[in-house]
């Protein structure tokens, strides 16, 4: 039954993010960016006409409560269609529930691509829209070594899988590829940070997520490190910094599709709504802002379709674009990913992120990314790079 033919009851959509746990304080700022968008749209008139209702519970960033909340968000409490999730565990939990159900799930993360599902629109990047910038930029030089660290789950690892490659395509040296348990101790950390400090990497390449990542920072500044290190990431976003001791950050690189300091009307709007709506201080971050973006753009497609069944949503989606803060971004139907604007940014003692290089276009996904070359951007050629001045 479509929306048209179906009474006029809210249209239901149960949003799948933590308020608690090692990574509540990201999926905080999704939830949040969700609510905003959602309220954004009811103010314009709903989605054909009905309210848009949020419906949400904490799934305590444990991926078998949010299988539990995905099931019940879609049996007991009829919502028509789900958004959210982060760390890629929890996504994998979810994706089963929305297949037997025959439901829709809108992923508001980047993610190590390798997987589709006819039920998901992956609304956040792949790998050939953020870590492929990211080694050209680091590889700026042959022989460089590199020290690999992150959190022990599916995503760090396979971004450190493709950058072993590259490391290797440019007769790099790894000198060690480490994983820690979400949980880790302070202490675990440690044995890492001074191991680093022995072996002296020129690059240290960070993928630890959650509150882990502060303490590790921490460390790594109590060692020295900081100072003759380039430290990378693919991970570290305003949230994440926002969570560290004042300055504690500063000069290191992430590589996302949106930083708070993007500069477009779009950004600039959707930042003074945010602040207004959830306070001047807050930051946003990149998994916020593909929240944002994927829940206006999948309820757009929602209110075209006259119904959340996901071919139906897919197929709207197939000529639509929609203009988010980072840029004009749309669907790719061959895989259910969206184009983005890959770029790299600085952390700044303020926290912000001075953009040092963006796609002067957005790029196409390739979520099956075997071959890793640096030229390697969109499966066939890549785009033009714009390197941003030191001063701006």
């Amino acid at each position: 039954m479509t929306l048209r033919a179906a009474t006029r009851r809210p249209l239901v959509v149960g949003a799948l993010y933590s308020e608690t746990g090692a990574t509540a304080f990201v999926e905080r700022t999704q939830l949040n960016a969700t609510r905003l968008a959602i309220e954004e749209i009811n103010a314009s008139g709903g989605v054909d006409g009905r309210e848009v209702v949020l419906v949400s519970h904490d799934a305590q960033s444990d991926p078998a409560r949010f299988a539990s909340l995905a099931e019940a968000l879609l049996d007991e409490e009829r919502a028509d269609l789900l958004i959210g999730c982060y760390m890629t565990n929890t996504r994998q939990a979810v994706v089963p529930v929305a297949e037997r159900r025959g439901a829709l799930l809108a992923y508001a993360a980047c993610y190590e691509g390798f997987e589709y599902s006819p039920n998901v629109i992956y609304g956040g990047a792949v790998p050939n829209q953020h870590i492929l910038m990211l080694a050209r930029h680091l590889m700026n030089e042959p022989g460089k070594r590199f020290y690999l660290v992150g959190t022990r789950y599916t995503f760090p690892i396979e971004s450190h899988r493709v950058l072993l490659t590259l490391i290797a395509e440019r007769k790099g040296h790894a000198l060690a590829e480490r994983y820690v348990p979400l949980d880790v101790t302070r202490r675990e950390l440690d044995q890492i940070v001074q191991d680093i400090r022995r072996k002296k990497p020129d690059v240290v390449f960070c993928t630890v997520v959650g509150r882990a990542a502060s303490a590790f920072y921490e460390l790594c500044a109590e060692a020295g490190l900081t100072a003759d290190t380039t430290f990378a990431s693919l991970t570290i976003t305003e949230a994440e910094v926002a969570a560290m001791p004042p300055r504690l950050a500063e000069g290191h690189l992430t590589a996302a599709t949106y930083f708070q300091s993007v500069d477009t009307p779009e950004n600039r709007r959707f930042v003074r709504a945010y602040q207004a709506r959830f306070g001047v201080r807050e930051r946003l971050n990149a998994m916020a802002e593909t929240a944002y973006a994927v829940t206006h753009l999948t309820l757009a497609a929602v209110a075209r379709a006259g119904s959340a069944a996901p071919e139906a949503v897919r197929r709207e989606l197939a000529d639509m674009t929609f203009r988010a803060p980072q840029g004009e971004i749309r669907l790719d139907p061959e895989n259910s990913h969206l184009y983005l604007w890959p770029r790299i940014g600085r952390v700044q003692a303020d926290g912000q992120f001075q953009i040092i290089a963006e796609a002067a276009a957005p790029v196409k996904p390739d979520p099956y990314l075997i071959n890793h070359t640096l030229e390697d951007w969109d499966g066939a050629t890549p785009p033009e790079v714009l390197p941003l001045a030191s001063g701006l």
